[in-house]
């Protein structure tokens, strides 16, 4: 069973960029599918971005050309790169590992980021 733990997290003016990072421990961290979630007050998690075990991704359209997700598999590590960040994009921001062809899914506790000014 994996376990994930988010981190990069904070206050950041419009325009400004951050970077979340999310390690996995306790399994082989290649066999898995990683995701990045977010959740606004009031609204549905939405999924952002993911990257699979080949290193493939595919982007929300609202993320789309602003996010990066990339995985350095000898880290145990999968980043989410965010720039030109809007007041919309505060939400706590959550990663996810699933196994593929399972049912199996882990999440994190969450990195809280605000935009504001």
């Amino acid at each position: 069973q994996v376990q994930l733990v988010e981190s990069g997290g904070g206050l950041v003016q419009p325009g400004g960029s951050l970077r979340l990072s999310c390690t996995a421990s306790g399994d082989i961290f290649t066999l898995y599918v990683m995701g990045w979630y977010r959740q606004a007050p009031g609204k549905q998690r939405e999924l952002l971005a993911a990257i699979t075990t080949g290193s493939r991704t595919n982007y929300a359209d609202s993320v789309k050309g602003r996010f990066t997700i990339s995985r350095d598999n000898a880290k145990n590590t999968v980043y989410l790169q965010m720039n030109s960040l809007i007041p919309e994009d505060t939400a706590v921001y959550y990663c996810q590992a699933s196994l593929p062809y399972t049912n199996y899914e882990q999440w994190g506790q969450g990195t809280q980021v605000t935009v504001s000014s």
